[in-house]
């Protein structure tokens, strides 16, 4: 294990797992799952029973089947008074785990003190043959059941056993026997799955006028705006201006939609007849099945609505039968954009909505989720520290959730998963958590799966056709400070199908067109990316086993807008560090002026006379200087995918105070003493911005003034100069005067002095609207 660069603790490790992808394999048919780790299980099939007969006298049975292999026991549901009971279950025994030798399959009675023996059918493991996919499915085959002694039994048992991998097709919903302690009804918690994201859709709404409303006030004139409400969504139009019964106001409002769609769009149209206090004049409801897909940016048919009255009589709501009222709308579901669920920086899917403007796919993706290995206990069962992990992956529209590993620090997943690739600069985002809804935790309504910790890999990083095996250290922030959870072992491979498509991509824009044909703004993706991240939670929610609230939000950073002085520190330090090259390059050329080094000075004069004398070099020479540059850099490019940076985060050096603030409530929850010195120090640091971006805006206002006359004598000196400038330039060649004002910049330190230069007091002395300012 070779540890690359970083802070020991907190640092990526190179893994070489025993896989099959780069390795000669000793056995061909274990090469199904080539990103990981081959894991052995003998599987049982126990599909159904016939002719059973009960010990009483009515010879009837409540059958079960119990599945015995050394220690672990697997139990089937149980029938009541059935004789010839169907239960097509599917038991996985992990191999490196078994001890015995002999398979027992035992039909029970179900009794109230105990369970009666009806028959059993044994195996020998070694007799036990092996499939491996893509053969078909092992046949299951009718056996006599036998009593205790060994003779033959009344009835029957169908049964398939064979010995597997996980690439088994019957391996995600078998019962396991490193679960056998979770109960029948939390079985269905502990499987692996595979979830698709609803099919998002912006929908469109362009209030354009009403017609005929009737106000119940008619000695006022009515101010009149449009609620509209998708679900849990609601936005509404501003008071129209035209305070009449035919009212105008040709706005635009956007909600999220998800297929199927369950919720009509309701739109109401009310006359503000005091403060916060609405009055309906009228309501008509859209179902969203019945309106228009735009793909494009051209303008779908307007369309009237009839506004219904609601007339409230005792109680009950009666619409009124007189449609005079109506809405003039422009209603249309976007198939052109692309609905954020994710935050734009890392991103996994950009493609639009409409499956019509999908382009083809320019590779795959392949993933191994092997192992963990130090994980910290998340909860205490039986007076010890346990973990019950799984993992959450996400790439486009397909999440992916491993089994849950019961009981164990160090679990052993080893399942691959495959997704399409559309677009190279995306990220895949994987998650770790432990399972809070085992042994009865969806009784107690209150408990929630647990972050362990989370790695994003931008497929951008990685080389085509290259397997990555690496150990990414888990990292979650708490109050306390960063703490490493544990670290969670992945291979990784991304194959390109097309490379000059691919290559193509890196000049398409990142979002689809209609995002810059009718762009919408950063607030209103802010509202709708979280309205979108409501309606993919409890979708997901709703399914089964469920992917549960608090795990979609953590995949989706779901609070990642929230302020954090943390965060602000890490962004301003990496503005300077990006700044730090130009900043180098100014001190660089000030040695060159002041001559600390005369031979490079020397030949910076000389290669300045080159350009000035021959212009037409300086791009080519620029180029060329950029590409030699690349080429010398490709030695010591990056051999791993990036991955969370404790130091870039500033996580390692936050103080407590500020990583309290980060995970305080939104509103605040603290005491007011607490809130009052946070509010101090953010108007201190405000005030700071305030001063940098008022001396911004005095610079820009100097330039303007530079011909304002705001400054008579001012303006006169630079229009005098401009024109003797101009004169000069006329008659002197281009080349002359570049050649003199880089010799003035590159003159010697014995021919400059100590003060400002002539220009730059010219420049501080001119106005600016700093003086008018309250």
């Amino acid at each position: 294990m070779h540890k690359l660069e970083g802070p020991p603790e907190f640092a990526l490790k190179e893994t070489s797992p025993n896989i099959g992808a780069g390795a000669i394999m000793r056995d061909k048919l274990s090469c199904t799952y080539d990103l990981v780790e081959q894991m052995q299980y003998l599987y049982v099939r126990v599909v159904k029973a016939k002719d059973l007969q009960g010990k009483d006298v009515t010879g009837s049975v409540d059958p079960f089947v119990e599945v015995k292999l050394g220690n672990y026991k697997g139990l089937t549901k149980h029938f009541e008074k059935k004789s010839n009971p169907q239960w097509n279950q599917v038991f996985a025994f992990s191999k490196e785990r078994i001890q015995a030798s002999v398979l027992e399959v035992v039909v029970k009675d179900k009794a109230v003190v105990s369970d009666d023996f009806v028959g059993r059918v044994m195996f020998d493991l070694n007799e036990i043959p092996k499939r491996v996919p893509p053969d078909s499915p092992l046949a299951p085959q009718w056996y006599r059941l036998e009593d205790r002694r060994g003779d033959k039994a009344k009835g029957e048992l169908m049964l398939a056993v064979w010995m597997g991998t996980q690439a088994d097709e019957a391996f995600p919903d078998a019962w396991h026997s490193d679960a056998a302690t979770v109960g029948p009804e939390a079985v269905a918690n502990i499987r692996s799955k595979v979830y698709l994201s609803p099919k998002l859709w912006y929908v469109r709404v362009n209030v354009i006028e009403a017609q005929d409303l009737i106000p119940s006030d008619k000695t006022r004139y009515p101010e009149v705006l449009v609620k509209a409400n998708l679900g849990s969504q609601f936005l509404r139009t501003r008071v129209s201006q035209s305070k009449t019964i035919n009212p105008v106001w040709n706005e635009d409002l956007m909600f999220v939609a998800a297929e199927p769609f369950e919720e009509p769009l309701v739109l109401t149209a009310e006359d503000r007849v005091g403060p916060n206090k609405d009055e309906i004049m009228g309501r008509c409801v859209i179902p969203l099945h019945n309106v228009q897909r735009r793909l494009d940016h051209k303008p779908v048919n307007t369309k009237w609505f009839n506004l219904e009255k609601h007339v409230v009589v005792e109680g009950e709501k009666k619409k009124d039968t007189k449609f005079s009222s109506r809405i003039h709308l422009r209603v249309c579901l976007e198939g052109g954009y692309h609905v954020l669920d994710e935050s734009t920086h890392y991103s996994s899917d950009l493609r639009p909505t409409a499956k019509q403007l999908w382009k083809a796919s320019i590779g795959i993706l392949e993933m191994g989720i092997i192992s963990a290995q130090g994980l910290m206990p998340m909860k205490t069962r039986d007076g010890r520290g346990t973990t019950d992990a799984y993992c959450v992956a996400k790439y486009g529209q397909k999440w992916i959730r491993t089994r849950t590993i019961v009981n164990s620090l160090a679990p052993r997943w080893n399942e691959q998963y495959i997704w399409e690739v559309f677009d190279p600069c995306t990220v895949i985002t994987v998650g770790v958590y432990d399972n809070g809804h085992l042994h009865g935790g969806d009784k107690s309504g209150g408990s929630k799966d647990s972050r362990i910790g989370k790695v994003r890999i931008r497929l951008s990083t990685l080389e085509a056709d290259r397997v990555y095996t690496h150990s990414y250290p888990l990292l979650v922030l708490h109050n306390s400070g960063v703490k490493k959870m544990g670290e969670v072992q992945l291979a990784v491979r991304f194959t390109s199908l097309s490379l000059i498509n691919m290559l193509c991509m890196y000049a398409q824009p990142l979002l689809p067109k209609m995002h810059y044909i009718y762009p919408l703004s950063v607030i209103q993706l802010d509202i709708l990316r979280h309205q979108a991240i409501q309606i993919v939670s409890m979708r997901l929610s709703r399914a089964e086993p469920p992917l549960r609230k608090e795990v979609v939000e953590y995949m989706l950073d779901v609070d990642s807008h929230m302020w954090s002085m943390r965060r602000t520190k890490a962004n301003f330090f990496r503005i300077t560090k990006v700044l730090g090259v130009l900043i180098a390059f100014g001190r660089w050329f000030d040695q060159i002026c002041n001559w600390k080094n005369p031979l490079t000075s020397i030949l910076i004069h000389i290669l300045f006379i080159v350009l000035v004398l021959y212009p037409e070099l300086i791009l080519p020479t620029t180029f060329l200087y950029l590409s030699l540059v690349g080429i010398w850099n490709f030695r010591w490019r990056p051999r791993h995918p990036p991955h969370m940076d404790t130091r870039l985060s500033h996580a390692d050096a936050a103080h407590p105070d500020e990583l309290d603030e980060e995970f305080d409530t939104f509103p605040t929850s603290r005491s007011s003493d607490m809130v009052k010195m946070r509010y101090d120090r953010l108007r201190s640091i405000a005030g700071k911005v305030q001063t940098v971006v008022g001396d911004l805006a005095t610079q820009g206002e100097r330039f303007h003034n530079l011909l304002s006359w705001r400054d008579t004598r001012a303006t006169t000196l630079f229009v005098t100069f401009c024109l003797i400038a101009a004169l000069v330039l006329y008659v002197t060649p281009f080349q002359v005067v570049s050649l003199l004002i880089g010799f003035y910049v590159l003159r010697h330190p014995r021919f400059r002095q100590k003060h400002p230069s002539v220009p730059f007091n010219y420049f501080k002395r001119l106005p600016a609207r700093v003086d008018s300012i309250l």
